[in-house]
C-alpha cells in the first residue's frame, strides 16, 4: 500500500511557471520539486484540499491554470469541522502564529485525515523544527517533510 501525502500549496506553486532566474535557492527548490514530481509522485497517494485549490487559484491566471492541472491528479480531502477545531487548537497550543491560520489548517486537514506526510516548502510555519507536529487529542503524529527530504529519501519508509 502506498503512503499518503497531503500536498500543500507551496509544492504546486513550484510546479508551475518558470525557474526563478535571480534567486538561486528558489530555483533549486523548484528544480527539486519538479524532479520529485516527475520521478517519485507515483510512489505515493497524493491528496489536497479546497484550501490548496483556493490558494492555487490566486495570482497570474496562466500560472494558476498550471497549478490546477497538478492538483487535478490528487484526491480532495474535506475541510471538516474537526479539522477547523484542530487548526484552532494548533494556533492556541503551539508556536504557530495567528496570522498563519491557513497553515494551521493545512496541518489539521492532513492530521484529521490520517495522512502519512504533509509535503511542503513552507518551513516558516508548517515544517518548522521548533514546534511539534500534531499529537493533540490523541491524534497520531504526522511526518512533516519538505520536498528535498522526500526527494533525498527516494522511497519513504515509516513516519517521522
Amino acid at each position: 500500500m502506498k503512503r499518503s501525502v497531503y500536498v500543500e500549496t507551496s509544492i504546486v506553486s513550484y510546479l508551475g511557471g518558470w525557474l526563478h532566474p535571480k534567486d538561486l535557492v528558489v530555483a533549486a527548490n523548484q528544480r527539486l520539486t519538479r524532479d520529485w514530481w516527475n520521478r517519485h509522485r507515483r510512489l505515493f497517494d497524493l491528496f489536497a484540499s479546497a484550501i490548496v485549490v483556493d490558494e492555487a487559484m490566486k495570482g497570474d491566471a496562466a500560472r494558476a491554470s498550471e497549478r490546477l492541472v497538478a492538483i487535478a491528479e490528487m484526491t480532495m480531502l474535506d475541510v471538516t469541522p474537526a479539522a477547523r477545531n484542530l487548526a484552532s487548537d494548533l494556533l492556541s497550543q503551539t508556536r504557530i502564529p495567528r496570522k498563519a491560520e491557513i497553515d494551521a489548517l493545512h496541518i489539521a486537514i492532513a492530521a484529521i485525515h490520517g495522512m502519512d506526510y504533509l509535503l511542503t516548502w513552507n518551513c516558516t510555519h508548517i515544517a518548522k523544527r521548533n514546534h511539534p507536529s500534531p499529537g493533540l487529542r490523541g491524534l497520531p503524529r504526522i511526518g512533516l517533510r519538505a520536498t528535498a527530504d522526500l526527494h533525498a529519501a527516494r522511497t519513504v519508509r515509516g513516519v517521522a
